[in-house]
């Protein structure tokens, strides 16, 4: 077993960042406590095996709104055995209070930020939909038209061949009218067709 002591530096108070160093104690076998200094550091008394403190330490050193460790200063020990759970040690209790509001606040800000973006996004989705919706359209009506023409291409059709119907049934008359009278002035010149 060994010890750690850390101290850490950086946006660490008033950000909920003793928390989360609890939190990375879970399912891990780390004893110990944590706490703030009045020098704006937050201390860190760990205890465990020192694969699990490794792990911890690594967590811990993170950057990740609101919280921002920008240095991590790791002092080894030989473990003590003073402490049988992590926990937390608070201070004054309206300090305490007005911590968490600030936390509270400042991740409020951030859940209003994103929400923000999040519309303008929907917006931009929106203008797209719509810019597509208006080629759609434009694509519709001309096929709209390409149906009409083809409509009026089939009606055009349909009355060339009412017309060339007509007109071959009037030269096919002319030309049987005229066969008849040659097969006649033929059979009256003896010639038998």
């Amino acid at each position: 077993m060994r010890r750690v002591k850390i101290i850490a530096g950086g946006d660490v108070q008033a950000v909920g960042y003793r928390e989360y160093v609890r939190k990375a104690t879970f399912r891990k076998k780390i004893f110990g406590q944590v706490q703030n200094h009045e020098s704006g550091e937050v201390e860190i008394i760990a205890e465990g095996e020192e694969n699990d403190l490794k792990s911890f330490i690594e967590n811990i050193n993170v950057s990740e709104y609101p919280i921002d460790v920008r240095e991590c200063n790791v002092t080894w020990h030989d473990a003590i055995g003073d402490y049988t759970k992590f926990e937390i040690i608070r201070g004054d209790k309206d300090q305490e209070l007005f911590e968490r509001i600030d936390v509270a606040g400042s991740l409020l800000y951030r859940v209003v930020e994103n929400t923000t973006l999040s519309l303008e996004k929907q917006d931009q989705m929106l203008e797209k939909q719509d810019l597509m919706l208006g080629k759609q359209d434009q694509m519709l009506g001309k096929q709209d038209e390409m149906i009409s023409l083809q409509h009026d291409t089939v009606e055009e059709i349909k009355g060339l061949r009412k017309d060339s119907e007509s007109y071959f049934e009037k030269e096919f008359s002319e030309i049987k009218r005229k066969l008849h009278s040659i097969e006649n002035a033929l059979n009256e010149m003896g010639i038998k067709v």
